[in-house]
């Protein structure tokens, strides 16, 4: 059923970009494998409640929303294995992927491996997900609508985080390690002007203070050394995300931040090979973007079979 046979398309990931792409390409009648490391859903299937993709007036949980979109690409026909991918050669003919479980062949490839947030190394983080620590201020502000929040970074990402959450919570106070913000200057006079945004220069987090839920952060001063107590609801870690490219290092071109290079059509630098969802470079990185990604992706996989 799959090693030795030669797919028509082989999507690298089970989140919503990929499944997306396993379902229009069963349903475009392309042979379709999924390789998945872990389960469905990627980043998708950590997040305790979705409230802004479409058709869920009441939210749903990220795990679900993963499960029925895998569930209604293998209805159609959509093959998945559980697997590491170790190697890729996607300059060959057929394009070869090596996994844990051997060897598959395919003639177009579809990457939707996404990119996880930078996190700040803190032992208590990662038990805190869901419960005052996020990483995206787009997906869980409304959470906090009226509170105090966090918003750790200088970069641009934390600057416009900051500013989405300033329209939304009662107080926020973005902390960054430097004394100036590194985000470009669209941003700084925005922040500066906000009644209800407050800087913290020079600080870091050292501790994110806890019962249940988050209630605040522990802060150093990097200049005087001095350690402060700030009272909040929640965490927001905006230092950036680390896409997921290690496989395509120096066979695919990657912008400086190691994303793939793949503009709107998803092409990438080598032929019928295609990036959909957080991995490739974008404006905008959400679930709703990702099942795009995977539908234009598919659409050019298509174009480029008919051409061969």
């Amino acid at each position: 059923m799959t090693q030795g046979h030669l797919y028509d398309l082989i999507v690298v990931g089970g989140g919503p970009a990929g499944y997306t792409a396993a379902l229009y390409g069963v349903r475009a009648g392309l042979d379709t494998l999924v390789l998945e490391k872990l389960s469905a859903g990627g980043q998708m299937a950590l997040t305790e409640t979705i409230d802004n993709y479409p058709g869920y007036p009441e939210g749903v949980e990220g795990f679900t929303l993963a499960q029925t979109m895998q569930a209604q690409a293998e209805r159609f026909g959509a093959k998945t294995v559980y697997t590491e991918v170790e190697s890729v050669d996607l300059a060959a003919d057929p394009k070869t992927l090596t996994t844990s479980e051997g060897v598959f062949t395919a003639r177009t490839v579809i990457l939707a491996t996404g990119a996880n947030p930078r996190t700040l190394g803190l032992p208590e983080e990662a038990e805190l997900i869901g419960r005052g620590v996020a990483y995206c201020a787009a997906c869980d502000g409304m959470f906090y609508k009226g509170k105090t929040v966090v918003v750790v970074g200088g970069g641009n990402t934390a600057a416009a985080d900051a500013l989405l959450l300033s329209r939304i919570a009662g107080k926020v106070h973005l902390v960054h390690r430097r004394d100036t913000l590194r985000a470009t200057k669209i941003y700084h006079e925005p922040l500066e002007k906000a009644p209800n945004v407050t800087f913290h220069w020079n600080s870091t987090v050292e501790a994110i203070l806890h019962g249940e839920k988050v209630t605040g952060v522990r802060l150093r001063d990097t200049v005087t050394g001095a350690v402060t107590e700030l009272p909040c609801d929640a965490v927001f870690v905006s230092i950036g995300r680390q896409p997921a490219t290690e496989l395509v290092q120096g066979q695919l071109a990657l912008d400086p931040g190691g994303y793939v290079l793949a503009d709107e059509t998803t092409r990438t630098s080598l032929p019928g090979v295609f990036a959909a969802g957080d991995l490739r470079t974008k404006p905008l990185r959400q679930v709703v973007t990702a099942v795009a990604d995977g539908a234009v992706a598919v659409q050019m996989a298509e174009e480029y079979l008919a051409g061969q």
